[in-house]
């Protein structure tokens, strides 16, 4: 994010801040006049994307000034044909998306925008918003800007910056789920893969009457692109477990899927894990010692063999892979892996006979007619993702609730033994959340280069941040002049990435605009910086 101050006394002065959400004021009896631009993603499907926010302060010694032009502009901006609409609002004494009140009047796009109004500025501060409505249509790989030439106060008291943008421009998403769309109060815990066509798989929850986690009535349902995630086919329930056992669907809920290809028969598989028969517990909690239904929640699966248009029954892996004796067994929400011998691999995490948490993963080296699962890699862990590391052991990425950072574990025998590896609890801060972790081979300027790729908030304070990272050394090191920052709000923070092709990712994550939200990067994006 970066911030233009311009504190006016009848004499413009200018000052840059590079800072989050700070504000510097000039001391004299001046209007403080500030611009600011957040590093957040401008989103096709949302009405509201603040492209740029406008400060004005009006000192106590002033009158009540009336504000009754914006110049805006849209320098910056890849092509203005991805702009639909530029509107302004007013959101009163502070930075809010709650009852905003329209300045002026909705405007096409073009370089330059005169937005004219009669609005009485109180003393205090007074915010702004420019939003950008998008265009279906709009390249994802584009961006758009803009920037405020001057604004008039009072009297003609027009007040120019001498930068009229800050030296930035925002990246242009999709808002793939929102809150409340087709009837469903919460999307949550996505997972993103690419099958062997090339389509783009997402998964997620269904939250229906809440945001809780289970138990709830919660299904898992997908979206899907043929086209590089610029467009999506309508969301489709993949994994439903209706009125089982006589209890009704909130007592049936089913969620955190992880999606896996199988890369040497395009199969796709989706894990869940589904809670009966609890009503108004959380299933990390209530989850018991024992196998059935009702005692023990239970790791499901469903597949398609035909690139995702029609999917199988649950499929339930429980008696086959628990121990009787733990709390909970399910899956690593996000994504699996293809191993280079075609083994298919899980993330997994159950919690033992003393109810601790371990990651793990769960695998099968017949397509998924039988599954195996590996030991604990390490106490009180629980959400992982897996890669192969070129010497063909797998890396085991963790969530750990110690807090802080990271833990990374590698295996050589398919986890029946765990090596702590020389990045864990350093290289990959965290706030104790999910992440996501892919490697694959990309043309990064020309070149073919072999890459892994780590997301997730970069904090440890909260769920914000969310930046890609780059590791050219099979994760050994991520140097931060190849970290891309995606979206500096906070959200709820879970991220899934996948491989689009030799120059694409794509990254799915709750983001501070909305539950689910698509962006897709060039890699020399990343690589270039």
């Amino acid at each position: 994010m970066r911030k233009i101050i311009i504190a006016v006394a009848f004499v413009v002065l200018l000052t840059k801040v590079s800072c989050h959400h700070s504000t510097e004021r000039d001391q004299t009896n001046g209007v403080t006049f500030i611009i600011q631009q957040d590093t957040i993603p401008v989103l096709i499907g949302k009405d509201w994307n603040p492209v740029l926010k406008i400060l004005v302060d009006i000192p106590g010694g002033m009158n009540d000034l009336n504000l009754s032009e914006l110049l805006i502009n849209s320098s910056g901006t890849t092509d203005i044909n991805d702009i639909s609409s530029v509107s302004i609002y007013y959101t009163g004494s502070r930075e809010s998306t709650k009852d905003p009140i329209q300045y002026g009047e909705t405007l096409e796009p073009s370089k330059k925008m005169v937005f004219k109004g009669s609005l009485s500025l109180k003393k205090g501060e007074n915010y702004f918003s420019v939003s950008y409505t998008l265009k279906e249509t709009a390249k994802l790989t584009n961006r758009v800007d803009a920037g405020c030439e001057h604004i008039v106060l009072g009297e003609k008291m027009k007040i120019k910056p001498s930068m009229p943008s800050p030296p930035f421009s925002n990246r242009i998403g999709i808002a793939l789920r929102q809150h409340g769309q087709d009837d469903c109060d919460t999307y949550r815990i996505p997972g993103l893969a690419t099958t062997n066509e090339g389509t783009l798989i997402a998964v997620y929850d269904n939250r229906y009457n809440g945001s809780v986690d289970l138990q709830a009535d919660v299904d898992v349902a997908m979206s899907r692109s043929t086209d590089g995630g610029q467009t999506w086919e309508p969301m489709k329930v993949i994994m439903d477990m209706g009125e089982w056992g006589d209890k009704p669907e909130d007592e049936n809920g089913i969620g955190d899927p992880a999606v896996l290809v199988d890369r040497g028969t395009g199969t796709i598989w989706v894990a869940g894990i589904w809670a009966h028969g609890t009503p108004g517990k959380r299933n990390w909690h209530s989850s018991r010692p024992g196998i059935e239904p009702i005692i023990t929640s239970q790791l499901m699966l469903v597949k398609s063999e035909d690139d995702g248009l029609t999917w199988s029954e649950p499929i339930n892996l429980t008696p086959a892979l628990k121990d009787p004796a733990w709390y909970l067994l399910l899956q690593g929400p996000g994504k699996g892996t293809t191993h280079s011998d075609g083994t298919i691999v899980f993330p997994a995490q159950f919690k033992d006979h003393e109810n601790m948490p371990h990651s793990t993963i769960i695998w099968s080296k017949d397509h998924g007619e039988n599954w195996s699962i590996g030991t604990g890699a390490k106490s009180n862990t629980t959400e992982a993702q897996v890669i192969e590391l070129d010497n063909g052991s797998l890396m085991l990425n963790m969530r750990d609730n110690r807090k802080g950072s990271r833990s990374v574990y590698t295996s050589s025998d398919l986890g029946a033994t765990w090596e702590m590896h020389p990045t864990s609890r350093s290289a990959l801060i965290e706030p104790v959340c999910n992440a996501s972790l892919i490697k694959g081979k990309f043309q990064v300027n020309g070149k073919e280069q072999k890459l892994v790729l780590f997301v997730n908030p970069n904090s440890t304070r909260g769920r914000q941040h969310m930046t890609v990272k780059v590791s050219t050394d099979d994760g050994m090191t991520w140097p931060e002049e190849n970290w891309l920052l995606l979206d500096q709000g906070r959200g709820r923070g879970y991220p899934s990435m996948t491989q689009i092709d030799g120059q694409h990712i794509g990254v799915l994550y709750e983001g501070s605009q909305a539950d689910l939200v698509f962006e897709k990067v060039h890699i020399d994006e990343i690589m270039d910086r």
